[in-house]
């Protein structure tokens, strides 16, 4: 398979977290088999998540461009496959990840409004992948049961379908973190670097 280039985007403030274990395991993993890697780590690159006014302001214009965040829209542009690593918070995104994806997925970067009004077309098309590696200390009923996997139903049929059409999106995750044994730890970390292993 020819090598293709992912951008890895982290999402925890503490360099020792699982979220960083699970993100080395991840590029390891895809630089054996001979794939490029741009990890983005948001806190150690000091991200700033708040869309500000003058990007809010210009959002719907014609030519929209995110000039503040030009760099990290570059990086998405030359990705061919995406990976987001993170812990959920409240069944939610990290904020400095939801930040992530209301500054860099914007119009004329990763969609554009039909202008016949109502449909948005997804840009992304150089996007194959779309993969998340997430842990959340709540139990898997209670995630997929109780509160109906929000999460995943927000990334895979909102983000992922509107940016790019037919991307192959996947989610690992880890449930009931809190009570995680090292053992647990270890097996979810093999499953990822088998999965990506794949790719």
């Amino acid at each position: 398979m020819a090598a293709r280039r992912f951008l890895v985007v982290l999402a925890h403030p503490l360099p020792e977290s699982f979220a960083a274990s699970a993100t080395r395991t991840v590029v390891e993993a895809l630089e054996a088999r001979g794939h490029l890697v741009d990890l983005l780590d948001l806190y150690a690159e000091n991200f700033d998540p708040r869309l500000s006014a003058a990007e809010r302001a210009a959002y719907m214009e014609p030519g929209y461009q995110p000039t503040e965040v030009s760099g990290v829209v570059e990086r998405l542009k030359a990705a061919d496959g995406l990976v987001l690593v993170f812990p959920q918070w409240w069944f939610n995104l990290p904020a400095i990840m939801k930040g992530f994806i209301d500054r860099i997925l914007v119009p004329g970067v990763a969609f554009e409004h039909d202008k016949a009004g109502g449909r948005i077309v997804p840009l992304l098309t150089h996007i194959r992948t779309f993969w998340v590696v997430t842990s959340t200390g709540s139990p898997w009923w209670v995630v997929h049961l109780y509160m109906g996997n929000p999460l995943k139903r927000i990334l895979k049929r909102g983000v992922a379908a509107f940016c790019a059409k037919g991307v192959d999106f996947r989610m690992l995750a880890i449930h009931d973190m809190d009570r995680a044994t090292e053992e647990r730890r270890k097996r979810f970390l093999a499953r990822i670097r088998a999965v990506f292993m794949h790719l």
